[in-house]
């Protein structure tokens, strides 16, 4: 997902690049993909790079 000029766009993937980087991670817990996606979008950097967002298997 990114954010631009205050409007977030998504994309169904996952679309890594090869010249991407990557720079770290955020481990949140949220309800459902609506909420990560939400809670992605307010990282500061989504607005200059893009977050992938990937559910984590909890056994």
């Amino acid at each position: 997902m990114r954010v631009r000029d205050g409007k977030t766009t998504t994309t169904d993937g996952p679309f890594a690049e090869t010249r991407e980087q990557l720079g770290g991670y955020y481990l949140i817990e949220a309800k459902d993909l609506d909420e990560a996606t939400m809670i992605a979008a307010k990282i500061p950097s989504a607005r200059f790079g893009s977050i992938e967002v990937r559910p984590v298997v909890r056994y």
